[in-house]
């Protein structure tokens, strides 16, 4: 008897796993059929580089491995295997008449553009227009007919989403990987990008030869073109990150029309708004771009924008994090009129200004220097800046800071910053200093503005 009692709880449990198990793999999505649709339209890229013509040897952007090559090989012992260098990417069609999508830096100081299709063909390709600012490149194969992928809207992600990549990582044509969507709107300043993309972060397996390939939803369409990893060993680490589809088409449009990208331009340095900083300017919590500098002809300057306003919306959209705010002025077209909302003085205002056009703009390092002058009530021992310094800075006055010490040094002020606001008041002189010095409420954060090496930023200072 007790073991045929055995024998049954032994059946009733496995038949429970079995059930427990077919419900668990219901509820993972298949993603065969996604694949068999879309593998098509994926694209596995090449590039080549002709020979310099001197040297017998392809043009390098590496002159440091050139040396070391030439010093421990002779003169052609890095010639053999650099013959036709390949940089292998990914890519994909997006019309059925040649244009396709890839990364820039896969494309970039290429001579020659090699696409390969799953049906082995191989085909040259044209660039288009390419724009380094969001990495990305629009190709042209002569070709028809082309098998293409349906284009989806990256605004409707949603953090933990399903998500799937095709693409030859290290060379491997048509591989798979499959993941969820870890964070939406990441912002990854770097000097190429200017922080103009709102990137989708992923942790589906990206690897070198990923860059430029789609990035699926479930539904079958490209929300994003994988771009970048986040690696300390240059493999996948589990964090990578996509530019956004809706970015991607923007950029599409005008390369087919001009060759080249328009960005919107406000013209103002911003930073974050933390807690103590909030709490300086009156806020209730930490919100908004703190504007730290506005720039000398700019638009923003010109509608009315001042340092220490904290813009917290941008055409009717909300902005907590200050990395938010150049996604969404570079997508407005230049020219065109913005509506923003800004914290000037505890109180809300709303601004109207033109949008300029993004250029390139290149600052100069100043130097600092120091030549002691005494005691404030804040810690702040200052000097009046030089006009050379001033003129270099774009400023009109301020004060130079000799050496800091309780309060100001806890702000995090240091010898050498130039102080122009305190407490969103100007600070002309040692004098007007002073004077505010005197006047600040005891016991409570107000924001400093401080230049430092040409880059303005506002500091909480507590006043003792």
């Amino acid at each position: 008897m007790t073991s045929w009692r055995g024998l049954v709880s032994s059946l009733v449990a496995t038949v429970l796993v079995v059930i427990v198990g077919v419900v668990r793999a219901a509820d993972l999505p298949d993603f065969t059929k996604l694949v068999e649709a879309n593998a098509p339209a994926v694209v596995n890229i090449s590039t080549v580089q002709r020979l310099d013509s001197r040297s017998g040897r392809p043009r390098s952007r590496n002159e440091e491995l050139d040396e070391f090559f030439r010093r421990f090989f002779g003169p052609h012992g890095r010639s053999a295997p650099y013959m036709r260098p390949r940089s292998l990417g990914s890519g994909f069609v997006i019309s059925q008449d040649g244009y396709l999508l890839t990364n820039y830096h896969v494309v970039q100081g290429a001579d020659e553009i090699l696409v390969r299709f799953s049906d082995r063909r191989e085909l040259n390709a044209e660039v288009v227009g390419a724009d380094p600012r969001s990495d990305l490149a629009l190709l042209k194969v002569e070709a028809t007919n082309l098998p293409t992928v349906k284009l989806g809207r990256s605004a409707s992600l949603k953090v933990g989403e399903w998500v799937l990549a095709i693409g030859s990582p290290f060379g491997f044509d048509y591989s798979v990987t499959a993941g969820i969507v870890s964070a939406t709107g990441r912002s990854l300043p770097t000097e190429e990008n200017g922080n103009y993309v709102p990137f989708i972060q992923t942790d589906v397996a990206i690897n070198p030869g990923n860059s430029g390939g789609p990035l699926f939803n479930l539904d079958g369409e490209v929300v994003g073109i994988n771009s970048q990893i986040y690696s300390n060993s240059g493999g996948f680490m589990g964090v990578s990150f996509a530019i956004p589809i809706d970015v991607v088409m923007e950029v599409v449009e005008q390369l087919k029309k001009t060759g080249r990208v328009s960005r919107g331009w406000l013209g103002v340095v911003i930073q974050e708004v933390n807690r103590d900083l909030a709490e300086s300017f009156g806020l209730e919590r930490p919100r908004g771009a703190l504007v730290a500098r506005v720039l000398e002809g700019s638009p923003a300057e010109a509608g009315g924008i001042r340092e220490g306003d904290i813009i917290t919306s941008f055409n009717g959209e909300p902005i907590d994090l200050s990395s938010e705010l150049p996604h969404l002025v570079g997508r407005a077209p230049a020219g065109s009129d913005a509506v923003l909302q800004i914290v000037r003085d505890g109180e809300e205002i709303r601004l109207t200004l033109a949008i300029g056009e993004l250029a390139d703009r290149v600052g100069t390092p100043v130097k600092r220097m120091r030549n002691d002058s005494g005691p404030s009530r804040l810690g702040l021992s200052v000097e009046p800046v030089p006009a050379a310094v001033r003129e270099r800075l774009g400023i009109s006055g301020g004060v130079r800071v000799v050496h800091a010490s309780g309060a100001a040094e806890e702000a995090g002020i240091r010898s050498g910053d130039v102080i122009t606001r305190m407490n969103n008041r100007e600070v002309n002189d040692p004098e007007t200093l002073l004077a505010i010095s005197k006047e600040l409420p005891s016991g409570r954060s107000v924001p400093v503005l401080v230049i430092r090496g040409q880059v303005p930023t506002f500091l909480p200072l507590r006043v003792p």
